[in-house]
């Protein structure tokens, strides 16, 4: 192991181009803690806030995580189980920063990468509260990170899949990649709550992935079934304050929960690995960069 690591660091943040390569000692491993050799990152909401790697080195009072092991980084350093308490301790830490992969797994470091954001977001929103039950509809907004990585979960744990989009083209790809079962195009179905009201046969969706928020939730209300579930992950569609809908009552009125997701707990991301390896799920990659500065910048930009 060499005495230093490469990093990029950033001091002025008006621009990512700022970011500079350099060389650093590598830190001291204390105790508690694991020192882990990076193979891969993603680049969601927070960029490089999900990894994954092999250890290099343990602290003396390790005892269930050894050289070599590979592991994923643990969002949330805090939260062991149960939700998210305390969002100042996230990233970076100690052991419970990180989650040994199951031996099984033969997923590649980038692919495991891509599984701690995204993928513990929709393992809690499917299975944090009241768990889904194979033959029941999930809906899916739009078709970013989350969204893919939950029709995959969702298609290998048996549900119905319906995802809804602006694009016919990012739909048809959804569709022939992944095998959803149902599309909307919410630009030309607007009231798209009533499309998914039709192919559920009255019934509604289960689950809802809210990625919308004030702009959407009206339509994923009436969009769920009686006793169903919202999970609310994002805010990417605004909407004015007087056009707010009544959001108490609707809930009322439908029937359903809804509740807000923020990642999800070191138990919660086991779970999520344990699952992935024995349905031999492969986390979809769009796209690879490498690590010296030009396809640093390609990958920001």
């Amino acid at each position: 192991m060499t005495a230093t690591n490469l990093v990029y660091r950033i001091n002025d943040r008006t621009s990512h181009h700022n970011l500079k390569r350099q060389s650093e000692p590598l830190p001291t491993v204390r105790d508690h803690e694991v020192l882990v050799e990076i193979r891969g990152v993603t680049l969601n909401a927070l960029p490089c806030s999900d990894g994954a790697g092999v250890v290099a080195a343990v602290g003396d009072a390790v005892d269930d995580i050894h050289i070599g092991d590979r592991v994923i980084v643990n969002i949330a350093l805090d939260n062991l189980y149960g939700p998210l308490k305390n969002q100042a301790h996230m990233l970076g830490g100690g052991v419970d920063g990180y989650h040994q992969v199951p031996q099984e797994c033969k997923l590649d470091y980038v692919q495991l990468a891509s599984l701690d954001c995204t993928g513990t977001t929709v393992w809690n929103a499917l299975y944090g509260y009241v768990s889904m039950k194979p033959g029941q509809t999930v809906l899916f907004q739009g078709t970013g990170g989350v969204s893919i990585t939950g029709v995959q979960l969702a298609k290998a744990a048996g549900a119905v899949t319906i995802v809804t989009s602006s694009s016919d083209e990012k739909l048809k790809f959804v569709r022939e990649k992944f095998g959803v079962d149902h599309v909307i195009n919410y630009r030309t179905t607007p009231n798209w709550a009533e499309e998914v009201r039709r192919l559920t046969h009255g019934e509604g969706a289960d689950y809802v992935i809210e990625i919308g928020g004030a702009g959407t939730i009206e339509q994923s209300i009436k969009a769920t079934a009686s006793g169903g579930m919202i999970a609310v992950i994002g805010y990417l569609a605004g909407i004015k304050q007087e056009d707010m809908p009544n959001v108490p009552l609707l809930a009322l009125i439908q029937g359903c929960a809804i509740r807000g997701v923020q990642a999800g707990s070191k138990q919660l991301t086991i779970e999520l690995l344990r699952f992935v390896s024995r349905k031999n799920v492969q986390p979809y990659i769009h796209k690879t960069f490498g690590f010296d500065r030009d396809e640093v910048m390609a990958a920001f930009d």
